[in-house]
């Protein structure tokens, strides 16, 4: 290896990027290349360590009284507590050949004394070191598209006219000012006038050109922020099907802001795939907008962008496809008469990729339920075409038992309180997460306003619903290692059951007994937070935590092949030294969370 594939390497390797050029070349005059045959013994209880190593190529092992801690690899670097504290209770053996890099003690220690960027990524506590490595490990997120703010890019100057203007003297004025809409003001209203309302408002109808610009105008703006982000104008554009948006800064319209300037600034093809859902007329056209999501997936998580906005974007686009299947296979006559709601990780908003179906029918009180039977059996199948597997525990439209009145749901809560069998369990915490995402979301509404109801004052029933957040152990060791699996899975753990879970059922009825609106896991902890139920510190960690075990999730997920079940589980020698410590950290905020429950609920009282 040349000095400057040294320098590139040692330059690319955290926290030694940290240093300046000069000071890199100076450290490469210190340290020294060294191989070690496998099984050899480098750092141990009674073998003092005497160098930072820093490994080129091959694999180390950290044991503690014989249980596995940590797998170093290719760029990762150990063991500076030893080199700090002269002690250790691990053992760091060779278990594949090693090439590395050995950095005495002594210029290791004149380098955390001289710069503290460096003596910091060392000494850290527990929680600033976590917070720091999770933006490091996400440091790719900072493209100029996820920092960039909407005043940041090109916004059209608005041609704002009166309602009363004829239809010609505002488009001359319109013309003149190089607009390319009109804003109409009306009283305490503004409209807006697009091509699309001259075209249907002006040019295929009755309408004269002296008649007044309000009667074509369309009210009701959806409109952004300016120092709002740009990946929210997307979500926008995606959930409201619309090619522009009102500006606005303190309740003042200061622009518009076009679609097509949007996507020119982050090319992806988002607004390709909402648009084919839109367009699409037949199950076949659907399933090639589908097509392109998982490609979608992936290109945004391998630009950084965290788990929780990519997966608020794919709930928007699965929104649009079950709104477009309910329209296909529902008479319009039926369509303000019921609900469809999604439950589970969709109903949270946090489904990247195809999870079983969770999904229930609310019909409003007085119409027939029956006769909605075989809409809804094919609206399963058509989403099963889709990509949404079926769901093994049948919580489906096409199941008599999800679809109800809405007193036939009001009686089911009731039963549900009353019974705390685990099918009532369960049946309360699946619909605790339903979101409207066709129909009438009001009857969706009643049905959670009389749940609220129906838990006041009942204790009992909440400590029963959060004990199943403690169903899983966390599959860390009380000494900081990873408790993996027996069998098949004897290399792995499942993150789900290990972490993820606790923290979406507990936050689930934490938001319960608060009367919490959000279905989405993240906004119900900024909300607990906000009530006091947390403190900043606390919700911010539970958030991150939360982040890094969806973000580990995802990764396994994308690395299989075609058609796996297998979405849970997770090799931790497959993770970079970085990746392991935040997951550690993830799993001990998952161990602190649990804590806070089982004081919270007094579950060690219940039965």
């Amino acid at each position: 290896m040349s000095l400057f594939d040294q320098k590139a390497l040692l330059m690319s390797i955290h926290p030694f990027d940290l240093l300046g050029e000069r000071m890199i070349e100076k450290l490469m005059t210190q340290m020294d290349i060294a191989y070690y045959p496998k099984e050899t013994i480098l750092i141990a209880p009674r073998v003092r360590a005497e160098s930072l190593y820093i490994i080129i190529k091959g694999i180390v092992n950290e044991t503690i009284e014989g249980e596995l801690q940590n797998v170093y690899g290719e760029r990762d670097s150990f063991d500076a507590n030893s080199l700090i504290y002269g002690n250790t209770q691990s053992t760091f053996s060779v278990a594949e050949d090693l090439i590395c890099y050995e950095l005495p003690k002594e210029p290791f220690l004149n380098l955390l004394q001289d710069v503290e960027s460096f003596q910091n990524y060392f000494m850290q506590d527990f929680i600033t070191k976590h917070q720091n490595l999770k933006e490091r490990q996400h440091q790719n997120e900072l493209t100029p598209f996820m920092v960039s703010r909407v005043d940041e890019i090109y916004l059209h100057t608005p041609c704002f006219v009166d309602a009363m203007m004829p239809i010609k003297e505002a488009l001359r004025q319109m013309a003149d000012q190089d607009a390319n809409v009109i804003l109409v003001n009306d009283g305490d209203k503004v409209g807006i006038v697009t091509d699309t309302n001259l075209r249907e408002k002006l040019l295929l109808s009755d309408k004269s050109r002296n008649d007044p610009i309000g009667e074509i105008a369309t009210f009701g703006l959806i409109s952004i922020e300016r120092s709002d982000f740009l990946f929210n104008a997307l979500l926008l554009f995606t959930k409201h099907g619309v090619k522009r948006l009102v500006v606005v800064d303190n309740e003042q319209i200061v622009g518009i802001l076009e679609q097509l300037d949007l996507l020119s600034h982050f090319a992806n093809h988002t607004h390709l795939i909402a648009a084919s859902i839109d367009r699409a007329v037949s199950i076949d056209e659907l399933q090639n907008a589908q097509r392109s999501l998982t490609h979608l997936v992936r290109s945004l998580t391998s630009k950084g962008v965290r788990v929780r906005y990519v997966s608020k974007l794919v709930s928007e686009l699965n929104a649009k496809v079950y709104r477009k299947v309910f329209e296909m296979v529902l008479p319009e006559s039926l369509h303000d008469k019921c609900a469809l709601i999604v439950m589970g990780s969709e109903g949270r908003g946090e489904q990247i990729l195809r999870t079983d179906q969770d999904n229930a029918l609310i019909v409003r009180d007085g119409e027939n339920v029956e006769s909605y039977e075989p809409y809804m059996v094919t609206l399963n199948e058509y989403l099963l075409q889709l990509g949404f597997p079926k769901c093994n525990g049948n919580v489906m439209v096409s199941n008599p038992y999800w679809r109800n009145s809405v007193m036939g749901y009001k009686s089911k809560i009731e039963g549900w309180t009353d019974t705390l069998n685990e099918e009532a369990l369960m049946g309360l915490s699946i619909f605790l997460d339903a979101h409207c995402v066709a129909g009438d979301e009001h009857l969706l509404d009643d049905c959670k306003t009389f749940l609220q109801q129906h838990f006041e004052g009942r204790s009992d029933i909440m400590a029963h619903l959060a004990k199943s957040a403690l169903a899983f152990e966390t599959p860390l060791s009380l000494i900081g290692g990873f408790v993996l699996g027996r069998a098949e899975h004897g290399s792995e753990f499942d993150i789900k059951k290990g972490g993820i879970f606790a923290i979406v059922h507990g936050i689930r009825i934490l938001s319960l007994e608060y009367k919490i609106a959000h279905t989405n896991t993240t906004e119900r902890i900024k909300e607990l937070n906000n009530l006091g139920v947390f403190d900043k510190r606390f919700a911010s960690e539970l958030i991150e935590a939360y982040d890094t075990l969806l973000s580990i999730r995802l990764r396994f997920i994308l690395a299989q092949k075609q058609g796996s079940n297998e979405q849970n589980y997770v090799n931790p020698k497959l993770l970079t030294k970085a990746e392991r410590d935040l997951l550690k950290d993830a799993f001990k905020i998952v161990n602190t969370f649990k804590k806070f429950l089982t004081y919270h609920f007094h579950l060690g009282m219940v039965v």
